[in-house]
């Protein structure tokens, strides 16, 4: 299997984590150690753990870290329904970012189930 920088799931969450890094630059301030924080913390997980998990030495275990990545990604995705409730965020740039969490969230299924029945 390729390296996890090869993955295009890999490479599409980067580009997720870096869209949550740049809206979430617009919140109050008073919200830096709360929702801003979590947002960020959420969206660097889902690639990070993409990584760990390709980068351990068995398929289960990759599997296992592309769960965390899933988990991750459900947190973010309720972050970002948040962010838009509390006026945060405009429902036209809350909707790319919900658009490119869906397809990850396709993305890491599919590879899950893959790397299950190999």
């Amino acid at each position: 299997m390729a390296g996890y920088r090869e993955l295009k799931v890999w490479r599409l969450a980067m580009e997720l984590a870096e869209d949550v890094y740049k809206l979430s630059a617009e919140f109050p301030r008073n919200e830096v150690y709360g929702l801003t924080s979590q947002l960020q913390r959420a969206a660097v997980s889902i690639p990070s753990n993409i990584a760990e998990g390709q980068a351990r030495n068995s398929s289960k275990e990759f599997n296992h870290f592309l769960g965390i990545a899933r988990g991750s990604l459900a947190e973010l995705e309720t972050q970002i329904m948040l962010a838009q409730r509390l006026d945060y965020l405009a429902a036209e740039k809350t909707n790319s970012v919900l658009e490119k969490a869906e397809e990850i969230g396709k993305m890491l299924k599919g590879l899950q189930k893959t790397i299950s029945t190999n």
